[in-house]
């Protein structure tokens, strides 16, 4: 397989920037309402105010808004929703819907036919168990790192995913780089350690307030794991959706919340319980949690706000997988620093400083680090629109990769012809449905005609 074929052929129409610009909103609003619910207070139930410190909730409260999924897919296809990667309208030659479920999905290969042949297995079910886990795990691993670190710095960290993305592609799904992709993949490691040190060299200031520089490492490690847990989960589920038997990504959606919800439930809930710590002697008290929420008004609105935020991240963010590719939900998370640091700061100066962020003398680092990030992600993503291309230009470091964009344009044009060519045969397939089939078409013979014509024709020679 020639370098990055998946990424590269894959352009962003209207449909593709609106998907992506919704998933960036709302994992905006997610990433700020997750860090608000952690600097919250709530009456527990001693009565006593508490600390509304609640990762594990916070992961099973983002579940239990994924599995609105599998109620979206079934809604998808009862009604015959329009709706990416669903496909109302394959019928049978006699008119009729074919029974099957899979008649009403699209599948992203290029034999449509043959990877929707069959029902979706019973299996595929319990196979989506596998990135709840993924999801879980990360998402666990971050929530705790967040606890550490500004919420800024956190999602900055994550951006080292499509580092860990594009490594796996490379190893697992054979889609080999080329050289000014892994160029723009070093350029995402110098900005993840800027960043790192941004949060090293607060950690000695006030910003943190009692949190210590060894308690930020920690939670630099907690969150670069769960970047590359991460990564683990995004390759999976673009391969899960492009296999023969694709899984539609609402019922992906909704399955990993369903098998992340009963995880959290039977396993990470009664561990937490165990494990002893600071909330009524475990880890995190569920008791606990439950009580601070139903006692408190304003942990109860944030929540809400933040179960929706949490749905419709994931939504968005697994159909950017759907319609492009992992690499591309990887780079999703590295443009949602901007955002999140503008309305961080937002919130600082103008709405409530207890929940935003302030402007410090190490910002400009940390700013530093998101400008190569930027730069390292356009130079990887080139040469779709908006990209920088590296041909020898001031701020190409003496760099020319013409000859691997060449290759690229001629690749992307024989996709355009491939597709062209498949959807006149399609057209094709069609018309030989149509009832104009008969002896005017001269590779079609005799006993294909109807009886009755085939008589007809037969008497008319006579």
């Amino acid at each position: 397989m020639s370098g990055g074929d998946i990424a590269i052929t894959k352009r962003c129409g209207c449909t593709e920037i609106s998907i992506f610009i919704l998933a960036l909103l709302f994992g905006t609003a997610c990433s700020i309402c997750s860090k608000v619910m952690m600097d919250m207070h709530g009456i527990g139930m001693t009565g006593e105010v508490e600390a509304f410190s609640k990762p594990i909730f916070q992961t099973f409260g983002m579940f239990v808004g994924m599995t609105l999924g599998v109620g979206m897919h079934w809604f998808v296809l009862f009604f015959r929703v329009p709706f990416p990667g669903y496909n109302h309208s394959s019928r049978s030659s006699n008119g009729k819907e074919h029974p099957t479920e899979s008649t009403r999905l699209v599948s992203k290969g290029e034999n449509s036919d043959s990877k929707n042949s069959g029902e979706i297995p019973l299996s595929m079910y319990f196979y989506l168990a596998i990135p709840s886990v993924f999801d879980l795990a990360a998402t666990a691993l971050c929530m705790l790192g967040l606890r550490y670190l500004d919420v800024s710095v956190y999602q900055l960290l994550r951006g080292s995913g499509v580092v860990f993305v594009a490594l796996l592609k490379d190893k697992f799904l054979g889609d080999r780089l080329y050289q000014f992709q892994w160029f723009g993949v070093v350029l995402n490691v110098m900005s993840v350690v800027m960043v790192g040190m941004t949060a090293i060299l607060a950690s000695s200031t006030e910003t943190h307030g009692n949190v210590d520089q060894g308690d930020v490492i920690w939670g630099i490690c907690l969150v670069l794991t769960g970047a590359f847990v991460q990564a683990l989960q995004y390759v999976f589920e673009e391969k899960v959706m492009s296999m023969d038997i694709p899984a539609p990504p609402l019922l992906l959606i909704g399955m990993e919340g369903v098998w992340g919800s009963i995880l959290c439930l039977l396993v990470v809930y009664p561990l937490a319980y165990m494990i002893p710590g600071d909330d009524h002697g475990s880890y995190e008290h569920f008791g606990n949690t439950m009580a601070m929420i139903s006692n408190t008004k304003s942990i109860q609105i944030m929540f809400g706000v933040y179960f929706v935020a949490i749905f419709g991240y994931n939504l968005f963010a697994v159909l950017v997988t759907f319609l492009l590719n992992s690499i591309w939900h990887a780079i999703l998370d590295n443009f949602r620093p901007i955002t999140i640091w503008l309305a961080d700061m937002f919130i600082f100066y103008f709405i409530n400083e207890a929940f935003g962020e302030a402007w410090t003398k190490h910002s400009w680092l940390q700013l530093a680090g998101m400008a190569v990030l930027l730069y390292g992600t356009s130079i990887y993503n080139a040469p779709h629109p908006g990209s920088i291309w590296l041909q020898g230009e001031w701020y190409s470091f003496g760099l020319d990769f013409g000859k691997e964009y060449e290759k690229i344009e001629e690749h992307v044009r024989d996709s355009e012809l491939d597709a062209e060519w498949e959807a006149k045969q399609s057209q094709f397939k069609v018309r030989t449905n149509s009832s104009f089939i008969g002896s005017r078409q001269p590779f079609l013979s005799a006993s294909h005609l109807s009886p009755v014509r085939t008589a007809t024709e037969a008497s008319n020679v006579v």
